[in-house]
């Protein structure tokens, strides 16, 4: 990591900058994947599976013997640490159901909102060396809570032409019973297209490479709605002299481990506190199993000293985190300050993997600065929220000088005269 003691205001911009990909080759590239999978349909699907993933894929769904051979595989300690996860995250996002309240704005005028689930959706789960089994959880558990009516997985298939177990137990055990062997942008255009095997679907979700997020832009614009912007993963920690390097060390790594275009910082008031964790950083990388895509990390990284802790939450506040860690000794305090961030994670113990699979709080977080405007994935996400009003002819009579005042205005007279005709009937 590179050491940038006491920047100027000025530079916080440049130090708040994610690597910058080129998308106009990216997109054109996808673009034609999405196009052929729109127009061919499964025939797309199979040859850019044997083009990018290596495999003959015969029959795209998951089969059921698939599902018990799964089962039948998995680790019983990753069976029970799932449930733990599931128990958690049921918990929390059950909490955030909304009461659907009816207001009488004024007499004879009422007004509710109620949540309505979305129909159709579309999870997108990457496999590779790393299958984010987790991820099933974070997405399938609150879209079964919002009573979601149809949902549909797809993963890519491994050299053996199967989805890791790990997935289809997750997928199971959060009742998704349809699951397609396919992914990259092929993936996202057969949910947001429908083909002959692949239902269309309202709505896309799910972390992947910058072929996929590409996809899920670009399906976007045409139509299919999606999650959040989501890139790279990153972590800042802010940390003081009441921290523990070792700690630290551990949750830069966790992240910098994901792949070579993550990002990780740390602020500090306190330079020994960045020696030490440097320090942490050399012994832990050197016995991490994907200890050269952390170095590459590490390399794009930086270690930021700042004057006090004030000024380093401003200059988070600034980068916008996905991951942001406070291990400092009034973490309390310092977390009411947090503007910008995806998700927070308080004091020495409150490491993020925790947060990853079994805390109970969604993944699903903006990435490259989107936390400045956007949330993670919640209960939310997977609803509607659809106003209703019922008003009687006293309440219309009430209003109705104001609403041909303000349609008279706008020069809309047919607006006006919506409401003179109710009230000469």
């Amino acid at each position: 990591m590179k050491i940038i003691r006491y920047p100027h205001k000025k530079d916080w911009p440049l130090l708040c900058e994610r690597p910058v990909i080129d998308t106009r080759v990216l997109e054109q590239h996808v673009g034609k994947i999405l196009y052929d999978v729109k127009e061919q349909g499964d025939r797309a699907v199979h040859n850019y599976t044997a083009l990018f993933d290596k495999v003959n894929t015969q029959v795209l769904e998951v089969t059921q013997q698939e599902f018990e051979d799964a089962e039948r595989v998995c680790p019983s300690a990753l069976k029970m640490a799932m449930q733990l996860a599931k128990r958690n995250i049921e918990l929390f996002h059950a909490s955030q159901k909304e009461q659907e309240i009816d207001v009488e704005v004024m007499p004879g005028v009422n007004c509710w909102r109620k949540s309505v689930a979305i129909e159709k959706l579309g999870l997108y789960v990457p496999g590779g060396s790393a299958p984010l089994f987790s991820t099933v959880l974070m997405l399938g558990i609150p879209a079964q809570l919002a009573g979601c009516k149809d949902i549909f997985l797809c993963s890519p298939p491994n050299k053996n032409g199967q989805v890791d177990s790990s997935i289809l137990v997750a997928a199971r055990l959060v009742g998704i019973q349809t699951v397609f062997k396919v992914g990259g942008a092929q993936a996202i255009a057969a949910m947001a297209y429908g083909t002959e095997t692949i239902p269309r679907v309202y709505k896309i979700f799910g972390p992947g490479n910058q072929y996929v997020m590409a996809a899920k832009q670009l399906v976007n614009k045409t139509g299919t709605a999606t999650d959040l912007p989501a890139g790279p993963s990153e972590l800042a920690v802010l940390a003081d002299q009441s921290c523990v390097p070792s700690f630290v060390a551990a949750d830069l790594l966790s992240q910098a481990e994901h792949g070579e275009d993550s990002q990780v910082i740390l602020v500090s008031d306190n330079e020994v506190v960045i020696s030490e964790v440097l320090q942490e950083l050399q012994q832990q990388v050197a016995v991490l199993p994907r200890k050269s895509i952390a170095l590459k990390v590490l390399e794009n990284s930086n270690a930021i000293l700042v004057k006090d802790l004030s000024e380093g939450m401003d200059l988070l506040n600034a980068y916008a985190p996905e991951h942001l860690i406070l291990a400092c000794a009034n973490e309390v305090e310092l977390a009411q300050k947090v503007v910008n961030a995806g998700s927070v994670f308080l004091g020495n113990y409150s490491c993020e993997s925790a947060g990853d699979y079994v805390s109970g709080t969604n993944h699903t977080l903006p990435t490259n600065g989107h936390a400045k405007a956007q949330s993670g994935v919640s209960l939310d996400s997977f609803v509607k929220k659809i106003t209703f009003q019922k008003i009687t002819r006293v309440g219309l009579a009430a209003m109705a000088p104001a609403i041909e005042t303000m349609a008279e205005a706008e020069g809309l007279i047919g607006h006006g005269k919506a409401v003179s005709i109710r009230l000469k009937n």
